[in-house]
């Protein structure tokens, strides 16, 4: 269950039945991920949408290999990167970087940008001194920066200027796939489309791939090219953006876009009311969830059997 072709190109990353789970109080399992699907291609925008809690930052880390998954592969052009020793591991992750969240909590406060911008051109032995400098530089200008805030300090940035350098940051090894984890979610709404704006002209600019992880729906249909709905670690929903936002048929993506606030009072609709006790993810030992089995409802459209 991918979502694409089966007769197409390779994508970029492949993730294959991908499964995490995570030790709780009495041999209980918190089981974050369960069997999750879903495939990257070159220059695409495939985003992962779900309340908090639903495993979407997890997914996120598998496919970085900062946690390692319980079952299931994660691929990158058709390497497993889970049998990659350390060296080949760190050569191919390059083809992968990831933006945080919070970006006055992913820069060293006692440190100047510029030299945590160059950090993984010397970690990766690709250049240092000026050279190192110019190329930090051109990324600067790259992302909306001037040069000379290379020697500025975290705390003299705005918010929106922190997730610049940050992005800077990730492109600086030129990877293919870039990981944006809740990216615009902390910063004001006006900054958001900007920092969205940057993301999408430097797609085009350089053919990135990326890897949306959202909550916000609204930034998600603007940003993306396809749609993975995820619930309690599982994907119950996975298209196009027209199909998942246009024509939804799992009832939690339903509801789920149901809930979005909608400005124009003429195209509003009843509130979704959720009834019934909150789900949780925790598992008593030897329990887990029912694995779901999905349906291919047109090309590309898949949805989890209810």
């Amino acid at each position: 269950m991918s979502g694409s072709d089966a007769g197409g190109p390779m994508p970029l990353v492949r993730v294959d039945r991908v499964s995490k789970h995570f030790a709780a109080d009495r041999g209980a399992r918190v089981h974050a991920v369960v069997e999750a699907s879903l495939d990257v291609h070159a220059g695409e925008t495939v985003a992962v949408v779900g309340e908090s809690g639903c495993g979407k930052s997890t997914l996120a880390n598998l496919v970085m290999r900062l946690l390692e998954p319980d079952d299931g592969r994660v691929l990158v052009k058709g390497v497993d990167i889970a049998h990659l020793k350390r060296k080949a591991m760190r050569e191919h992750r390059q083809t992968m970087q990831i933006i945080f969240q919070a970006p006055f909590a992913s820069l060293d406060p006692r440190v100047r940008v510029g030299k945590s911008v160059a950090e993984p051109l010397a970690v990766h032995g690709i250049c240092k001194g000026e050279e190192a400098e110019e190329r930090v530089g051109h990324l600067f200008e790259l992302v909306g920066l001037q040069r000379i805030m290379m020697k500025n300090y975290p705390h003299q940035f705005s918010g929106g200027q922190r997730q610049r350098v940050c992005i800077a940051r990730a492109l600086a090894l030129n990877p293919e796939l870039v990981i944006a984890d809740e990216a615009v979610s902390a910063l004001d709404v006006s900054v958001q489309a900007q920092v969205m704006n940057l993301m999408l002209e430097l797609q085009q600019e350089l053919g990135l791939s990326y890897l949306f992880i959202s909550h916000d729906l609204a930034v998600v249909e603007r940003i993306a090219h396809r749609v993975a709905v995820m619930y309690l670690g599982q994907v119950v929903e996975l298209g196009s953006r027209e199909q998942v936002f246009r024509d939804p048929r799992h009832s939690y993506t339903k509801r789920l876009l149901r809930a979005v606030p909608i400005a124009d009072p003429r195209q509003r609709t009843e509130r979704a009311l959720l009834t019934g006790e909150i789900p949780s993810p925790v598992w008593p030992a030897g329990a887990g969830p029912e694995v779901v089995t999905h349906v291919e409802v047109e090309p590309g459209h898949l949805v989890a059997e209810e």
